[in-house]
């Protein structure tokens, strides 16, 4: 039998794989998440949802490791986490009444066989038009400030949308868990069973 090991120190990303009811391990990899010159947004969240899970290999042999990474999209450009209230207004403001793509990149690593299961799931953001009044409100009571795009999704910042567009609403935390569900699956791992298929 497998470990399962989740390659993230997010909270938001363990809440999500909670759901699975699967027993697992949760350790950070320590790697450079800087993007390479000229690199897409897509090929960088794959790239890092691999060297996340590969990061922790020899540390847990016998593992299954699950690696992600997310960033959001605007205009063509990567926006990052905004990390103080101007920049999460500024982020919200830029937004308001636009759309805004995410990309998550989920992979599922075998550390015995040494192979993986790498896919980038896209989910779409179609905000409304927000006042000044009322994106400082959503700040105020919800504090996005370590989340991409400057919301909670799965908290008020639902309040902030017109529409949602993708296959899995989780992507948008940060865990694609339908995409990973098929990974496990693969792997010989039913959730539903909690039995090796």
């Amino acid at each position: 039998m497998f470990s399962l090991v989740l390659a993230s120190s997010s909270s938001y990303r363990k809440q999500l794989f909670d759901k699975l009811g699967l027993p697992f391990i949760q350790d950070s990899p320590e790697i450079d998440e800087s993007p390479q010159p000229n690199e897409s947004a897509e090929t960088l969240v794959k790239r890092l949802a691999l060297n996340k899970a590969k990061a922790l290999s020899s540390k847990h042999p016998h593992s299954l490791i699950i690696g992600s990474d997310q960033v959001a999209v605007f205009r063509g450009q990567i926006i990052g986490k905004p990390h103080t209230e101007h920049n999460a207004k500024k982020q919200l403001s830029q937004f308001s009444g636009q759309s805004v793509t995410f990309l998550t990149g989920l992979c599922l690593y075998n550390s015995i066989t040494e192979t993986s299961q790498v896919e980038v799931e896209r989910f779409t953001v179609h905000f409304k038009a927000l006042s000044t009044a009322q994106i400082d409100g959503y700040i105020r009571k919800e504090q996005p400030l370590d989340c991409a795009g400057s919301f909670k999704s799965e908290g008020l910042g639902i309040a902030l949308f017109k529409a949602l567009e993708g296959d899995d609403p989780n992507s948008l935390v940060g865990l694609p868990l339908i995409r990973l569900v098929d990974m496990l699956n693969k792997e010989g791992i039913c959730p539903l069973s909690n039995t090796p298929l």
